[in-house]
């Protein structure tokens, strides 16, 4: 299953009915977990280690060096889940540092030439459209679609079940179930169709709604947004969600002005 046009370091580990197609490039100190297909001209880098059941696409580079001045050359790492499509040209960079590194999850849709920073942590069921860009140290959680040309500045953090519309570029953390458009950033209403086809009940989808108009459309400051929330909203997990990315991201969140925040 592995070409002869291919190349396979002899220290990479290669797991059961994996195919490597022509002119792939595998490096040494690479782990490829059972069932993959590696496609033509891909190139996996030392570092990197890939779970089961996972297609990656022509022209794609995992664990490419980082690009960031800080790194001087130490041993890095990227880490990919099972059962993720990685498309045409997506480059995903190592981490920086000795430890942790760049994680993509597991049942990942990244499109064709989308670029993954160092040291990001993208989570499970995650959709990334066509030249998505994320620079180092982003995470993105789980169940969250980035449409095509979307942007992440540095550090910026988007939570569970967030749909970024396409070309918004966005520099701070996006809370989640919402739904962010335009540039700059704006809030454009909760991801409501999303979660209904994934089976959130119109209670749970009113609880979101009711907590982000508190938020975004009540004029208030996010202090007091917050507590407005947790006297008005019946405690569960999606308010818990909802409210301890805020409050663990300082209250700094996109979409606020600065007199709110």
């Amino acid at each position: 299953m592995i070409s002869p046009l291919s190349y396979v370091d002899p220290a990479a580990k290669i797991g059961n009915n994996v195919t490597i197609h022509p002119f792939a490039y595998i490096d040494a100190d690479v782990e490829i977990g059972d069932d993959c297909e590696i496609m033509p001209h891909v190139s996996i880098i030392r570092g990197t280690k890939i779970g089961r059941h996972n297609k990656i696409y022509q022209g794609a580079i995992i664990g490419a060096d980082p690009q960031d001045f800080r790194w001087k050359g130490e041993k890095t790492y990227c880490t990919i889940g099972d059962n993720n499509i990685i498309r045409e040209y997506v480059i995903i960079n190592r981490g920086i540092r000795n430890s942790g590194g760049t994680v993509i999850g597991d049942d990942c849709f990244i499109a064709a030439e989308t670029h993954i920073g160092h040291d990001c942590l993208i989570k499970g069921k995650t959709v990334l459209g066509n030249g998505v860009m994320l620079a180092g140290d982003c995470k993105v959680g789980q169940c969250t679609i980035m449409s095509s040309n979307s942007m992440l500045h540095e550090r910026s953090e988007v939570g569970d079940w967030v749909l970024i519309k396409g070309g918004c570029r966005i520099m701070g953390n996006v809370p989640p179930y919402i739904v962010i458009a335009h540039n700059p950033a704006s809030y454009y209403g909760i991801n409501a169709v999303i979660m209904r086809k994934h089976g959130f009940t119109e209670d749970q989808i009113d609880d979101v709604a009711k907590s982000y108009r508190h938020v975004y459309q009540c004029g208030t400051s996010v202090f007091n947004a917050l507590r407005r929330i947790e006297a008005d909203v019946t405690k569960s997990d999606i308010r818990d969600n909802i409210v301890d990315f805020i409050r663990n991201h300082e209250m700094k969140i996109v979409a606020i002005p600065k007199e709110l925040e």
